[in-house]
Formats: C-alpha cells, structure tokens, sequence
C-alpha cells in the first residue's frame, strides 16, 4: 500500500524500469561493438554524429538507443542509424528550447528522482555495491552524474512538448469533423468497458487495539529522541507500508504537487529537521513521521505505518451489514446510489454514490482487458445491473474490510460511434491535433536553431527537414 490519494496513479516504478533498460544500454555497449543493421559501410564509434543548439550527439549514443529499445522489448529489424538519429535530434531540440524558453526543472528536482532510483536499484540487487558491478560503474558518484545527466534532458524535453501543447483545446465541431474524416475501415475499435459502483464496510477497530498501535508508536519515537536508536531501522523492522519498508520508510515530498493523503502532508511539513511527530491517524492506519532533509519546496521524509488488527467479529459484522445493505437494494428498499451515500465507508466514492474512477483515464470506463487483475477477478462475471456477494477485500498494509460491486452499464467490443464513444473520440481528436502543433513547432524551431549533420549522416532521409534544405 502507498500512502498517495487512492485514485493517484504513480508511474514512478514504471518509468524507473524503462531507466532500467536505458541505463543498462551503457553497460552493453561497454562490453563490446554493435553490430546492427545500417546502410553506411563505416561507422565512427567515438565520432560525432550531430549537433542541435547546445547538444551533441555522439555515434555511440545511437547505439545505446538500440539496446535501449531491445531490452524494452521493442523490434529493431529494419531500423536504421538514420531513424534513430532522427528520433535524438528530436529529442535534443525540445531540451535546447525548454532551456531558451526558461522553462526550468531544479537540480533538486532531478537529484530526487535520481535518490529515488538509486533506492529502487538497491531493492532490487540487495546493495548499492552489486548495482556498481552490474552496471560496470566505477563509483556511485559518476553513476548518480550519469542518471542526473539522462534524466534532466528527458524532463526539459517533456517540459517543452507539454507547454507546446499546454493551451491546446478542441471544439465539438473539430471532433465531429475529425471522426467524419477517419475511412470507415479505419474506424478504431473499442475493447468492452464497463461502469461500476461499490459500497465498502471498513470493521471497527476497538479502543484497546487503537491505544496498543499508538503506544506502540510512542515508545518508538522515545527510542530514537531518547535512546539514539536508527528511525529507519524501526521503519525497516517495524512499518507496515510496504512501498517505504525497505528504504527505511523514506518518501520525498513537494510542497506544490501534493502526493500523499492531506493527514500525512500536514504532519511532515509542519516538522523541523530531525524532528519527530506525535502518532497520527489516516485512511491507512496510524503513522509517525521525521523530516531528515528540507530542500526548498522539497522534504525528505521517513515513516513507520502501524495498521490495528480487527477482530474477527467485527470482520464477520462488516460482512452481515453489507449483506444486509445488498438484500434491500436487491428488494428494491433503496437504490444502490443511495446505500453508497448513506453506508459506504470509502470516502472517495461515497459522496459519487459509489461510482468508481479509473485511475489511469479519469473517467467512468473500465476496459476489461486493461483493468487491474484483482478487481477483473471480482467483476469480470456479473451482468449488467448485477450486485456481487460481499467480497473480502485487503489493502497491501493488511487492512481488510468487505464490499460488493455493481455493474451499472456494460460497454460491449465494438466499433467506434459517435454519440456513444463522444469522450473517447474527443481524446483521439484532441491528441490528434496536439501531435499536429508540435509537428509544426519541430519545423519551425529546427529553421531557428544551430544543426550540424556529420558527412556520414549527410545523406539520411530524415521526416523532418535536419538539412534544411
């Protein structure tokens, strides 16, 4: 379990795995030539390949793409220098103008995904000295540079395309006219969706059980203020949030981009380094927080999380209590919508009478072969308007509780349609005409920006005009 807002999707492993292969590329073309497929007779390992404003792009920087792209998973056979080099000018040129427009990303920013990568490195590999070896890297230092490096031109070139696209926005009119312009055989399918709503019932956790979890949490924070004990050896030893366990119960905070539940964010930025909360309660449990590092606008935090345990009776009430709820719905006492306002537990959903978002669109639609494994095991074989039985339900910190879902609309495969599909069509249509702004964005900026091809790439046939000729 993380402590981010429940309907907050992080990527952040996510990207770190695609770093994973990134960084990885250095380390095989380290070990030996490429040999890959090119239309060029010699290539110079070492040589210089181009130049976009304040960035070069060196040959084995090409190379590196294409490990890149294999250890990702992504075919290669028929992919040429010349794509690949025009794929970094690209690239490079967002970063160049991200730095001319003063669009800026701290340092701290950088070093910060930079720590949180080292951790995930180290989690994996068991210490931060096998990750050297792995990634044939001398010493941490030139392998922290080497991150640094990578992902700050990543984040100026994201920077630069999300401002090109920033003030965008599409007319009812521009999406009509672009799903009239799409060939009926072109039509895109949709996968089957549905819509769902639940009514969760969390099982009351005794006075005498919340007490113990707090003196429990107390007599930690003596241990470290009073005893000098290590905060993150408690955190490894003792918390219960698996996300933070393993570092200690390390989380790095931003006072403008809000990440954690609002308990935890009032706790941790109101503490001076070094300092420890009293216990606090969240939709998670119970929580102590340190601060070890303020850094600007960021925060450096660690945590111990301790859950109550639940009686098994009232585990076994929560259940009898939903089993009631989902009798009077199914008699048709009161509406689904209305039991979820008026019982459900979860406060994310109950005041939407338990309508569910996806976290990765924002919308009501679910697509089933998309969905997360656990809930499709839950729903995948009700019906449209069909209540499930009470379902046990338990988070990654162990707190369990019992809830049933709803299907309210059903969204069978099928192809594109206007009225029915309006908001997905709107996304295509709006992504359609941003990919169009930065297209015509490259071109411009590539006639006002210094580019240097080497001879040997002269004669590449790039889609946009490098050579400008």
């Amino acid at each position: 379990m993380q402590y981010e807002q429940r309907n907050f999707n992080s990527t952040v492993k996510t990207t770190i795995v695609l770093l994973v292969a990134f960084v990885f590329s250095f380390q095989t073309f380290a070990q030996g030539p490429l040999e890959i497929k090119s239309s060029f007779k010699r290539t110079k390992i070492d040589g210089v390949s181009a130049v976009v404003g304040d960035y070069v792009i060196l040959d084995s920087d090409i190379d590196k793409t294409l490990v890149d792209m294999k250890s990702q998973g992504i075919p290669t056979d028929g992919i040429e220098r010349c794509q690949l080099l025009g794929k970094l000018m690209e690239d490079k040129l967002y970063a160049h103008h991200a730095v001319q427009d003063s669009l800026e990303i701290s340092d701290s920013e950088v070093y910060s995904y930079v720590d949180q990568s080292i951790e995930y490195f180290t989690q994996q590999l068991g210490s931060i000295e096998k990750v050297l070896e792995f990634y044939n890297k001398p010493d941490e230092l030139s392998f922290r540079e080497q991150l640094f490096e990578i992902n700050k031109l990543q984040k100026l070139a994201s920077l630069m395309q999300s401002d090109i696209v920033s003030k965008i926005e599409i007319t009812p009119e521009e999406v009509r006219s672009f799903f009239d312009e799409i060939p009926k055989e072109e039509l895109p399918v949709f996968g089957t969706e549905i819509e769902l709503s639940q009514i969760v019932i969390e099982p009351k956790v005794t006075d005498e059980e919340t007490q113990r979890v707090v003196e429990k949490l107390k007599d930690f924070k003596n241990d470290v203020e009073e005893k000098g004990l290590s905060f993150a050896s408690k955190a490894i030893l003792y918390s219960q949030d698996p996300g933070s366990r393993s570092t200690g119960g390390k989380y790095t905070l931003h006072r403008k981009r809000p990440r954690m539940v609002k308990e935890f964010r009032d706790a941790a930025f109101g503490l001076e380094e070094g300092e420890i909360s009293q216990p606090f309660k969240s939709d998670f449990g119970w929580h102590i927080v340190t601060v070890d590092k303020i850094r600007g606008q960021q925060v450096d935090v660690r945590h111990i999380l301790l859950t109550p345990k639940v009686d098994p009776t009232q585990l076994d009430e929560s259940k009898k209590t939903l089993d009631t709820i989902r009798k009077r719905v199914l008699e048709e006492e009161i509406t689904f919508t209305d039991a979820a306002f008026n019982y459900s537990n979860e406060k994310e959903t109950r005041n939407s009478g338990g309508v569910l978002l996806n976290p990765v669109t924002g919308d009501t639609r679910f697509e089933l072969t998309k969905m997360d494994p656990t809930l499709y095991n839950q729903v995948s074989k009700l019906n449209e308007g069909e209540i499930s039985l009470p379902l046990l339900d338990e988070d990654r910190s162990g707190l369990k509780k019992y809830k049933i879902i709803k299907i309210t609309n059903r969204f069978d495969e099928h192809v594109a349609d206007y009225s029915q599909d309006y908001i997905r069509i709107k996304e295509l249509a709006l992504k359609d005409k941003q990919l169009k702004a930065i297209e015509k964005w490259t071109q411009e900026k590539i006639e006002d920006t210094y580019v240097s091809i080497s001879g040997d790439y002269r004669g590449c046939e790039f889609t946009n005009n490098w050579s400008k000729k």
